[in-house]
């Protein structure tokens, strides 16, 4: 199982966020998830990859993928196992980081989001993420 991560840039850290995301992803593993697919952008794909990290040791079989919406953009490899450019080279570089995202919706059975509001590019993917039918987890409303 695939899961991906759709939150906005400036969600503010809290113990409570924490472990909602680590409960969930625990329970998505014990699921059957072993890939996460992370942005890489902003404060809640942060604590998300932190989250999976961490995850890792208890379950060293998952995987952490960051994609990436620029061929060129190098990554931390002490917190993803790996990059991924999706098939982005024909997207004008403005379009980039949403199409990567409907990208990470379309390879992902689940998402898991912190959506507080109905604006902006990651309201934008979850509105897409909804679309596709996807199973979605918003902490923000849990």
């Amino acid at each position: 199982m695939v899961v991906s991560f759709c939150g906005h840039g400036n969600v503010q850290y809290s113990d409570e966020i924490r472990e909602s995301l680590y409960t969930i992803i625990e329970d998505l593993i014990k699921q059957g998830a072993d890939e996460f697919l992370l942005g890489g952008y902003g404060s809640f794909d942060l604590m998300a990859a932190h989250t999976v990290k961490s995850l890792k040791e208890k379950y060293p079989h998952i995987e952490s993928v960051l994609v990436v919406p620029y061929i060129n953009r190098g990554f931390d490899k002490d917190l993803y196992d790996c990059s991924e450019y999706p098939p982005l080279e024909n997207v004008p570089m403005r379009f980039a980081i949403l199409k990567r995202n409907e990208w990470m919706v379309r390879s992902a059975d689940v998402i898991v989001a912190y959506i507080s509001h109905d604006w902006g590019g990651a309201a934008k993917t979850l509105s897409y993420a909804r679309r596709k039918k996807k199973r979605i987890i918003n902490i923000f409303e849990e």
